[in-house]
C-alpha cells in the first residue's frame, strides 16, 4: 500500500472506518481478489544469514527466518506468495486474504504493540517506512531483533522492487525473481486487455470512510495514477491540477475532475452507505460518473498494495470500468 495512503489510514483508524450501512458492491469483481493468494509452486529454502539494505539505510543480518511477523498486509502478501506462509507467525489487519485470516493480529494499520510482537519471539520483522509509532520499532530492534524496512508501494513500479526486498531479507533470491516475474508477465497480459474504445476515461481515485467523516479525492501522489493509467484511464484527480496526495472533497474540486467513474475501496463504499450514499457526497451528482452511477471499488486490503496480486487488480478495474461498453 502506498506511503500516502497508509498515512491516511494511520489517521482514520484512530477515529473509526467502516461502519455505515450495509451496501451492494457494484459489480462482483469487487471482492474476487481479497480471497486468496497464489503462492509459487513448491517451498524454497532459505539460504542464511544473509546481511541487506533496509529502506531506513541501515544493515539488517537476519540468522534465522523460522518465525516472520510482517507489520502490512502487502508485506503478508508476499511472504506467503514467495511459498514461506508457514512461518508468519502474525498478521496486520489488512491481511485480508484467506491464509493470513487465522493469524493473530499485532497492528491495525499504523499502531503497532511492540509488546505483542516481541512476545510472538520473531526471528524477523518486516515493515514499510511509514509504520510506527517509532517508539515501537525502536523497542523491537532494542529487543535484538532484525527488522527490515521497506519503501511503501507508490505504483506499478515497485511490483518487482518490493517482492526481491523481502525475498532477498528470507534468504531466497531466486524465488524472488521467479515471482516478480510471474507477477510482471501478469500485469502486463492484463493491461492488454483494455479495450480501444477512444477517449480514455477520466477516473477519480475517492479515499471514503464515513463513520470518521472522511471524503478524499487522491490527487498526484496517491498512488492510484500508475492503476489508473494501466487500466487505460487518465487520474482525473491529478489531470485536474491537485498536486497534494490527498485533498479534501469539494464541489468544486470534483466538478474540475470530472470524472467519468470513480474508483473507491469496497469499505469505503459501503461506510458512505453504498452507491445512493456515494452520489449525496456534495459534487458526486454533477459529475458523469454520479449521473451514470459508473463506480469500480475494490477490496481494501489488496487495491494499491501493488505486489502479487494487481494482475487480479487491473483485471477487476477494466472489468468494472468498461462494463457498460461490453467489459474487457
Amino acid at each position: 500500500m502506498t506511503g500516502a495512503l497508509l498515512t491516511v489510514l494511520a489517521l482514520t483508524t484512530a477515529t473509526g472506518c467502516g461502519g455505515g450501512a450495509p451496501a451492494s458492491t457494484p459489480s462482483a469483481e469487487a471482492a474476487t481478489t481479497a480471497n486468496r493468494v497464489e503462492p509459487l509452486a513448491g517451498t524454497p529454502s532459505p539460504e542464511l544469514p544473509v546481511t541487506v539494505t533496509s529502506a531506513d539505510g541501515g544493515k539488517v543480518t537476519v540468522q534465522r527466518a523460522a518465525r516472520i511477523v510482517p507489520l502490512s498486509g502487502s508485506l503478508s502478501e508476499i511472504v506467503f506468495t514467495l511459498g514461506l506462509g508457514d512461518r508468519v507467525a502474525a498478521r496486520d489487519i489488512t491481511a485480508t486474504f484467506a491464509q493470513a485470516s487465522k493469524l493473530p493480529v499485532v497492528t491495525r494499520g499504523h499502531d503497532v504493540s511492540a509488546e505483542s510482537v516481541l512476545s510472538l519471539k520473531p526471528d524477523l520483522v518486516l515493515a514499510e517506512t511509514t509504520t510506527g509509532p517509532e517508539e515501537a520499532m525502536d523497542q523491537i530492534r532494542a529487543a535484538g531483533v532484525p527488522v527490515l524496512v521497506v519503501d511503501p508501494a507508490g505504483g506499478l513500479d515497485d511490483v518487482g522492487t518490493r517482492i526481491q526486498a523481502v525475498a532477498d531479507a528470507l534468504g531466497v533470491p531466486k524465488a524472488g525473481e521467479e515471482l516478480t516475474s510471474r507477477s510482471e508477465r501478469r500485469i502486463t497480459a492484463a493491461s492488454r486487455r483494455v479495450p480501444q474504445t477512444g477517449e480514455k476515461p477520466r477516473v477519480a481515485f475517492l479515499y471514503l470512510r464515513g463513520s470518521a467523516s472522511v471524503y478524499l479525492i487522491g490527487g498526484k501522489g496517491s498512488g492510484a495514477t500508475s492503476l489508473i493509467e494501466a487500466a487505460g484511464g487518465i487520474d482525473a484527480g491529478a489531470e485536474s491540477g491537485l498536486t497534494k496526495d490527498f485533498t479534501a472533497i469539494t464541489s468544486e474540486a470534483l466538478v474540475k475532475a470530472a470524472p467519468d467513474a470513480i474508483l473507491v475501496m469496497t469499505k469505503g463504499l459501503e461506510s458512505v452507505g453504498g452507491l445512493d450514499g456515494l452520489v449525496k457526497i456534495p459534487g458526486v451528482a454533477q459529475t458523469p460518473a454520479g449521473m451514470d452511477r459508473r463506480v469500480v471499488s475494490v477490496e481494501d486490503g489488496v487495491l494499491l498494495n501493488y505486489g502479487p496480486r494487481t494482475d487480479q487488480v487491473l483485471k477487476s478495474v477494466v472489468r468494472q470500468l468498461y462494463a457498460k461498453d461490453g467489459g474487457a
